[in-house]
């Protein structure tokens, strides 16, 4: 899908980059996560906040350390023992923070989630069919034959044949693009309505990504499903999603219509991750480069903008109090020169 496809899917946004389409499918407000670091918790998300309308879909990029993977794992339960969370995460109008029990395994149907690392989330010495139909017989009681019917049709829609053969095979008998696709059929094996897809084309060569995108945006767009698509290249989020939001040190930075992130973003940090991409229809002498190191959440100040040291417009307010994140053009954005700034930022890429 191309960039020029995902600006016209995106023109149903409304203000701030919500769609107009009514309740949100997927909310989340106020969220902090600490995690049990040495005896101590840290946070690793600080106050997030964002929603997601039905088949939308929504990228979160950022780099290393930014949040992204911790906020899909907070959203679907995933979190480590000794977590502590604070604030509010609706599924479609339900309390997912005080599901238990049954209630929290159906809701793990209704929101799946693909891990960006295939081998590292299927057991070695178990066959693929037994993976793919274990939630489908464990969560749903489908008969076992029903259930590798069901999957077997699904690994044909990823463009896997000889369905039966593959279901008796084992992971190290798949190659990395093979068993993310097997991944990706799993999935949507429970037919959910939200995808949690972690980078998932990260461990793939430039070739199998590319087919492994397409293979999953058709069948999202064909089966309705939202998604929230975590991943650290702009240019393929604003090719699959609808709206991008940018993390900073367990904060969101921007969310913007992803076809106007690239030429008019409104943060200085989203600017920034744009101009250090490599460009094809230009000769530079050498790629941009953001100045200095990422901050992990833990070590953000409280009272003031996580990314000022870095950044080529800070003025010493930036240092003594925390933006809020403020509507701004149709997007939101956490800076606290965001209307003087208005427009120019996309210059920097030029």
């Amino acid at each position: 899908m191309s960039t020029a496809s995902a600006a016209n899917a995106s023109t149903s946004a409304g203000p701030a980059g919500r769609h107009a389409s009514g309740r949100a499918l997927l909310e989340v407000r106020d969220l902090v996560v600490e995690l049990p670091v040495e005896g101590s918790l840290r946070p690793v998300l600080h106050g997030l906040s964002l929603s997601i309308q039905p088949g939308e879909a929504l990228g979160l990029v950022g780099e290393s350390g930014s949040g992204k993977s911790m906020t899909a794992r907070a959203i679907d339960r995933l979190l480590p023992p000794g977590a502590r969370v604070r604030g509010t995460i609706r599924f479609d109008g339900r309390d997912v923070m005080g599901m238990e029990g049954p209630e929290l395994r159906r809701f793990r149907t209704e929101v799946a989630m693909i891990f960006q690392d295939p081998r590292a989330h299927t057991n070695p010495v178990r066959r693929i069919g037994d993976f793919m139909t274990e939630a489908l017989r464990t969560n749903e009681g489908v008969p076992l034959r029903e259930a590798e019917h069901r999957a077997i049709q699904l690994l044909e829609s990823v463009g896997i044949e000889d369905g039966p053969r593959r279901l008796r095979q084992y992971p190290h008998e798949l190659s990395g693009g093979l068993l993310q696709r097997v991944m990706i059929a799993t999935a949507l094996l429970t037919r959910p309505r939200l995808l949690l897809a972690d980078e998932p084309t990260t461990a793939l060569d430039v070739t199998t990504q590319a087919e492994v995108m397409a293979i999953l945006d058709e069948l999202r767009r064909e089966m309705g499903l939202a998604m929230l698509f975590i991943t650290h290249d702009l240019e393929l989020a604003a090719a699959v999603c609808d709206r991008t939001a940018v993390m900073y040190a367990g904060r969101v930075m921007e969310v913007r219509v992803s076809s106007l992130l690239h030429d008019d973003p409104l943060h200085p940090y989203t600017a920034a991750l744009a101009a250090a991409r490599p460009r094809i229809d230009a000769t530079l002498p050498r790629l941009a480069a953001i100045p200095g190191r990422p901050l992990s959440a833990f070590e953000a100040p409280a009272d003031a903008c996580a990314f000022a040291s870095r950044c080529p417009y800070v003025q010493e307010e930036c240092g003594r109090r925390q933006p809020e994140l403020v509507e701004l053009d149709g997007g939101l954005t956490r800076c606290r020169r965001a209307v003087e700034l208005r427009g120019t930022l996309g210059a920097r890429r030029a």
